[in-house]
């Protein structure tokens, strides 16, 4: 969050695109529900969704604007929901309410921006039927950042970036292009729940953006050296 609202201080424009995962299962534990996954989805029926929505548009959302404000930073949330931000249908019948991105309506994020805003969004998205779907957050964040152009889309997971060795960290791969993800997936180096990740970075690029990184959140000012230093952090996703 401080780094966040440092780079909004200077001039750069941020935009915060967020999940909440841990946080949707703690709540259907609470409410004796049990979450099912296929293929790393979250299969999402009608009430399913209404707690994603609650969640991830409610508690999640305000918890992360009220840190960026109190670290002197200046933002707004809103869902996929708002300005019709993220309009989707369903993805997979089996999935129930889990939503493929059909359109990106990205016009109330420009006005925050604008407003000198930083808009923190939750990926929650919507039909012309009142529908809520739940998005996976990478998918969200990547089309939402080639809607903006965005110089830069920044994944923060839990690993260092893409490794050669899955257990050796120091096979860190800093730099890579299109063409080289498509002979890693056949390597098998880019394998399991890396794969959504990687083709999300992949998505983006296509969608306009100049580049993506993927990098661990949890080492402390990640991001600023990421963006503020020769180096950076994690491995950046480039076009040939």
């Amino acid at each position: 969050m401080e780094d966040i609202v440092l780079l909004w201080l200077i001039g750069v424009k941020v935009v915060l695109v967020h999940g909440g995962g841990p946080e949707i299962n703690d709540l259907m534990n609470k409410l004796g529900k049990k979450a099912e996954f296929v293929d790393g989805l979250r299969v999402t029926d009608k009430e399913t969704v209404d707690i994603v929505q609650m969640v991830l548009a409610g508690k999640v959302n305000k918890t992360l604007v009220n840190l960026l404000e109190m670290k002197g930073g200046k933002a707004m949330g809103i869902s996929g929901m708002d300005g019709r931000l993220i309009e989707a249908e369903i993805k997979d019948e089996r999935l129930g309410y889990v939503g493929k991105i059909t359109k990106v309506h990205i016009s109330p994020v420009v006005d925050l921006l604008e407003k000198g805003y930083i808009p923190v969004i939750s990926t929650i998205g919507c039909d012309k039927k009142g529908n809520a779907y739940n998005i996976n957050g990478d998918t969200a964040a990547a089309y939402i950042a080639g809607a903006l152009g965005a110089q830069r889309l920044i994944m923060m997971t839990d690993i260092d970036g893409i490794l050669r060795d899955k257990d050796d960290t120091s096979t860190l791969i800093s730099d890579l292009t299109l063409t080289e993800i498509e002979q890693l997936k056949k390597e098998g180096v880019i394998s399991g729940g890396m794969i959504p990740k990687v083709d999300c970075c992949v998505e983006a690029i296509y969608k306009g953006v100049k580049n993506v990184v993927i990098m661990d959140g949890r080492v402390p000012h990640s991001i600023l050296m990421e963006l503020l230093t020769d180096e950076g952090a994690g491995t950046m996703v480039h076009n040939d």
